[in-house]
This record gives C-alpha cells, sequence and structure tokens, in this order.
C-alpha cells in the first residue's frame, strides 16, 4: 500500500469529496475494484473526502454515479501538478534539478562518521585512529573496506573488545565496546604466588593455598610476595601449588595544592554574542567578523550537518560559534580562607577517585603555611583487597 502512494506521488493524485446516501457502497464497489484510495475522511453522514489516483479517476465517477453520489475534485497533487505550476519559472526548475541531481551525487559519498561507544565511555584519540585508518568524511562508500579498517584499529589498540562499521545513506555508523582490563588469569593446575599489586599495611591475611609471607602490621610495597606459591610438610618436603588467600591492606590516597593568599582569575559576565558560519565539506564561509567586540571570553563552536533524513547527511554544516565575555577576578584569602577552599578541593577529587566510600577508615589533613599561599595535603587511609597471581617460573 505505502508503495502504491508514492508511486500516486510521482503519477499524480487527486483529492476528492464524495456526496450521498449510498456511501458505504460507493467504499465497498471500490474495494472490489482494487481502487487505490488512502487518508479516508467523513465530514458528514453523507459525506467523504479521499484520495484517488489520476488514471483511477474515471472508474470513480462510474461508480459514484451507479450509487447516486456526487463528486468533486477538491485539490491537485503530485509531481506532474508540481512541474505544471512551474513551468513558468524556468530557473526555479532548473535549479531543482541541480540540487537533486547534487543530492543524489552526493549519496555515493561518507559525509558524517558517528562514532557510538558502549555506555558512553570514551576512548582516548579514538576518532583520530578511525580517520587514519581510512575512514574519512568525503570517502567514497565504494573504496571503504571496513573490515581492513577494523582490523588496522584492532592491531593498533588492545582497549576494544569489538567494532562494528556499517554504512547506512550518507552516515558511517561505527560501534566501539570497550574491553576491561583485567588481571591475567592462571589455570588453576599452574604453580603462582600471591603478590602485592600496591603498598599499604596489612590489616588481615587468610592463607587458602600456600606459605603466607607476611603478617598482620607488616608494611609491604608494590611488587613484595604476600603469599608463596609452596608448601612445606615434614613427611612430604616442599610441593608447589597455586595459592590462594585473601589479604586486606591499609593503603593510601594523597592529593596536595597550593591556594595563594592572592590570585587573579576569570568569571563569566553572562553576556554572549552569537556569530554563524556555513561549511561546504572543508570550505567555510563566515557571515560575521571574526574578532569578539570583547576584550577577554571564552569561545564554545557547535557544528550541526544538514541532513535529509536520519542516516542522510548531506556536506554541508552549519557552525555555531559562541563567545562568553569574561572578566578578572581578584581574590584575595585569608589563611584560613585560603585551608577551607584547599581542602574542600582535594577532598571532592578524591571522593570521586575512591569508589568504596564505607572503607575509608582515616582523612589525615595536613597545611603549610608560606609567605605567598598554603601548601595543603589531604590523605586518605582506605582499607582494601590487595594482591594479584603471579606465575612461578623455574
Amino acid at each position: 500500500m505505502f508503495i502504491k502512494i508514492i508511486l500516486s506521488y510521482l503519477l499524480g493524485y487527486l483529492k476528492i469529496s464524495v456526496e450521498g446516501y449510498y456511501i458505504e457502497r460507493f467504499i465497498n464497489i471500490c474495494k472490489n475494484k482494487n481502487i487505490t484510495i488512502w487518508n479516508l475522511k467523513r465530514n458528514k453522514e453523507i459525506r467523504i473526502f479521499l484520495n484517488v489516483r489520476i488514471n483511477e479517476f474515471k472508474e470513480l465517477r462510474k461508480i459514484a454515479k451507479k450509487t447516486r453520489c456526487k463528486i468533486k475534485i477538491e485539490n491537485k497533487k503530485g509531481f506532474p501538478f508540481l512541474l505544471h505550476k512551474y513551468k513558468k519559472r524556468k530557473m526555479f526548475l532548473v535549479c531543482l534539478i541541480i540540487v537533486l541531481c547534487l543530492v543524489g551525487f552526493s549519496s555515493n559519498f561518507v559525509w558524517n562518521v558517528d562514532i557510538r561507544e558502549e555506555n558512553n565511555q570514551e576512548l582516548e584519540n579514538i576518532a583520530q585512529d578511525i580517520e587514519n585508518a581510512g575512514l574519512t568524511i568525503g570517502n567514497l562508500k565504494s573504496k571503504i573496506d571496513t573490515k581492513e579498517i577494523i582490523n588496522k584499529i584492532r592491531l593498533q589498540r588492545n582497549d576494544i573488545a569489538w567494532m562494528g562499521i556499517e554504512l547506512k545513506g550518507t552516515n558511517a555508523i561505527v560501534k566501539i565496546v570497550k574491553s576491561n582490563e583485567k588481571p591475567e588469569i592462571i589455570d588453576e593446575n599452574e604453580y603462582c604466588s600471591i603478590i602485592s599489586d600496591k603498598a599499604g599495611v596489612i590489616t588481615k591475611i587468610n592463607t587458602q593455598t600456600g606459605t603466607a609471607n607476611v603478617k598482620v602490621g607488616d608494611t609491604v610495597k608494590k611488587g613484595d610476595v604476600l603469599i608463596n606459591g609452596w608448601m612445606e610438610g615434614k613427611f612430604t618436603g616442599i610441593r608447589y601449588v597455586h595459592s590462594k588467600g585473601e589479604i586486606e591492606a591499609k593503603v593510601w590516597y594523597t592529593k596536595n595544592k597550593k591556594i595563594l593568599y592572592n590570585s587573579t582569575g576569570t568569571q563569566e559576565t553572562g553576556k554572549k554574542e552569537n556569530k554563524y558560519s556555513i561549511k561546504f565539506n572543508n570550505f567555510k564561509i563566515n557571515f560575521y567578523k571574526t574578532l569578539s567586540k570583547f576584550k577577554i571570553y571564552d569561545t564554545i563552536e557547535t557544528e550541526n550537518k544538514l541532513r535529509i533524513f536520519s542516516d542522510f547527511y548531506l556536506p554541508i554544516s552549519i557552525i555555531k560559534t559562541t563567545n562568553n565575555e569574561l572578566e578578572e577576578v581578584h581574590k584575595n584569602y585569608s589563611i584560613e580562607e585560603a585551608k577551607k577552599v584547599g581542602i574542600e578541593e582535594l577532598q571532592k577529587q578524591l571522593d570521586e577517585e575512591i569508589e568504596n566510600k564505607d572503607k575509608i577508615v582515616n582523612k589525615n589533613i595536613n597545611a603549610y603555611e608560606k609567605e605567598d599561599g598554603v601548601d595543603i595535603y589531604v590523605t586518605y587511609e582506605v582499607l582494601e583487597n590487595i594482591g594479584t597471581n603471579e606465575k612461578i617460573v623455574f
């Protein structure tokens, strides 16, 4: 039905009204004769509006006469009538044909690369790597080898678990699943020890297999052996095992910053100016003077690519440049104010870094007063499970 309606637009169709007491009979006869009618609406009990193809209107008149209904053409729609309407406007018609040809020609190229990373996990420099691998804006779709591009990137990076490229319209959709960094999994039949993966003080140790190399209260650094991958018996002697166990330690996270008593910064005034430009692929046309009227400002640029459908982009972009005015602000802190600002900032950073906040057992804050400011150190003591397996090499 949908294809018939599209074809009707290309060939032309009529919007008509039918009035009479036998409208239901009129509609039933149309259906029995397989006449394409759509957008059927009833205005009153004895009047309806509908669309019909031009070549079927003659048959429709016969049915109307048979059912004693009056038929009237309300409007003429479709491509033939559009051409007839603008036949005297030759320049418009020529321009329309040129635009349609350009749109058809541009459909053979990629005009947008849409990178979709699972769970919005950002991969550093991935856009540049995709471009270097051969997927760039303006490339012919027929010359893009998606498998080769994927292989190049997978060989270059080890932080991608899966990658796929789909060409839809003029849009190249790149889907990426980031791989999670996991420690090497050692087979249960392999001999291994457990070593420390960070520095700390042991608070708890539970050895299941192997021989503990540390005890509660010991200070360890990264790489120290916590549980040896061997056991010694009185009659069996030394035998190697796949060591297992849980080790908890107190570890430290430290941040530091210097807060000056007198400093100069900037803040937004609330005033802004918007400037627009248009870009044809790599050619940019500005509709404004490049210089801003503001003395100090921060610039934000957003680019919106024009598209006809969801995945049919055109090589045309509208660029909006927003300049936010800034003003200089002089900050003068007392010693206590400088300490407060620095401590709050450092604590916020540490809170964002540490996932399990329930394991924070102590917060240590040190402030050292200097001539021009205060040096602040904030340290969190956190209880964490440490240790990773390391294969024993003979």
